[in-house]
């Protein structure tokens, strides 16, 4: 019998340790904005052509991105196109799975992704990075932990699978609806006491930067040389993080340079 989602609180701890540029993009949410997947698509073959060697999606790449072609929506192919197309140029394609995204193990993803996870890692010019989507970092929010732990569990994947297209299009809907009711009232008013939980468990463990995305907004904490960040959702600031190979990094725009003006960021207490 397969461990109930909602249960399992483990997630992979996924590394890649090579030296590469990588550029990170949180809550794209493609599908939403008119010409919005065009203009991810040139941002990536963008960033190929300035060497970024891996581009990680910090979660909620898409209105929502499932592992079965039948449920893809029409722009869908058109960036798994651009995905595979990178690929084959030796850019690797990583997704931190976030509330939107559903069984990314799923065989017909397999010629897009190089990794799909809760939980990414990687060290780069001897910086120990964390990357995770955050929607689960709010342990009082027991109702979207619910819908959560229902939405992405055993019995889910399997309807998925054996529905007609149709149904099952309408159940996902349904509870990408729920789910988005369910979060909306935490995901704009931060959890401060379990961000900074996370954050600190996080560099005790030898984490110096830690990622989220989720709640769209940014934020930012520090202890010493260590950050927790709330990465800018791309749906609504065109931001993203650039990470050098030598540990570096920082927010750039959609010329993959430092933007022009800073958005106003939250700091913890």
């Amino acid at each position: 019998m397969p461990p109930v989602p909602w249960q399992d609180e483990t997630p992979r701890r996924n590394r890649y340790h090579a030296p590469v540029q990588r550029l990170i993009l949180a809550d794209s949410h493609l599908g939403q904005r008119s010409g919005d997947v065009r203009e991810m698509v040139a941002l990536l073959e963008r960033a190929r052509e300035a060497g970024v060697g891996e581009i990680v999606f910090l979660g909620d790449v898409c209105q929502y991105l499932i592992g079965m072609s039948k449920l893809w929506t029409a722009e869908i192919p058109k960036l798994l196109s651009a995905w595979a197309r990178l690929r084959d140029r030796g850019v690797r394609i990583v997704v931190v799975e976030g509330n939107r995204d559903f069984f990314l193990d799923e065989p017909e993803m397999a010629p897009f992704l190089d990794e799909a996870a809760r939980r990414y890692e990687f060290t780069s010019g001897g910086v120990r990075f964390r990357l995770e989507h955050g929607d689960r970092i709010n342990r009082r929010d027991y109702q979207y932990r619910f819908w959560a732990g229902i939405s992405k569990c055993y019995p889910a994947r399997v309807g998925a699978r054996l529905l007609p297209r149709p149904l099952a299009v309408r159940i996902v809907e349904s509870m990408e609806a729920r789910l988005a009711r369910t979060n909306r009232r935490f995901r704009y008013r931060k959890p401060v006491e379990d961000l900074v939980r996370k954050a600190r468990g996080a560099w005790d463990e030898g984490v110096d930067v830690l990622f989220w995305g989720h709640f769209h907004t940014p934020w930012i904490c520090t202890r010493r040389e260590r950050t927790a960040l709330i990465v800018p959702a791309w749906l609504e600031f065109d931001l993203g993080i650039r990470v050098w190979d030598d540990g570096r990094w920082g927010l750039v725009e959609k010329t993959l340079t430092p933007p022009t003006r800073l958005p106003t960021m939250e700091r913890c207490p």
